[in-house]
């Protein structure tokens, strides 16, 4: 394809002495299916080199370079091109990682809740359990979010939004495990 480019723009390039405006129409909307497939997100460096070679291109029409103009276009819309086929395969990794995450996430959570509950029946005081409390409380409202953005497929902003929870969560299991037995209550002796 390149080269069919190329001896495109050798043949055009004869005869360039008006803009190339099919070409930048044409890179300008390969630019927009490539925004609209995600390109921007998903294969960043492939569209901004993309939307640069197409702003090169419109900066030589306006100094009458038109054969510069013409490849900067041609260049524009093979990188568009590029970074279309990149966000497709970009954007279903990010899903499958963006589902991994809030899984193990979730997993973890799922532990720490179920490390509360032993420790409520064995009667830990509330205050040693606060601060485990609270950021279980915190993981479910942030898991809450997560699994919009999953639905939405907003997957970078769900991996965004729990990267390091499980963490946190991992360490409040340990702090949990941690805690010592409560003593048992002191029975007074009785006389008969």
């Amino acid at each position: 394809m390149r080269r069919v480019a190329a001896l495109l723009m050798i043949l055009l390039a004869a005869g360039c002495s008006e803009p190339p405006n099919k070409e930048i129409n044409r890179a300008q909307g390969a630019i927009d299916a490539a925004r609209a497939a995600g390109a921007d997100q998903y294969a960043a460096e492939s569209f901004t080199a993309a939307t640069s070679a197409l702003q090169q291109a419109h900066e030589a029409v306006d100094q009458r370079d038109y054969r510069l103009a013409l490849s900067r276009a041609i260049d524009a819309y093979e990188r568009a091109q590029d970074a279309a086929k990149l966000a497709a395969d970009g954007k279903a990794k990010a899903r499958s990682d963006a589902e991994m995450i809030v899984s193990t996430t979730n997993a973890a959570a799922l532990a720490l809740d179920a490390k509360l509950k032993a420790a409520d029946a064995a009667h830990v005081p509330a205050r040693d359990l606060a601060e485990s409390r609270r950021i279980s409380k915190d993981a479910a409202a942030t898991l809450q979010k997560a699994r919009a953005n999953l639905k939405s497929g907003a997957y970078l902003d769900a991996i965004a939004t729990v990267k390091g929870l499980e963490a946190q969560i991992h360490k409040q299991i340990q702090v949990v495990d941690a805690m010592p037995p409560p003593r048992a209550p002191r029975r007074t002796a009785r006389t008969h």
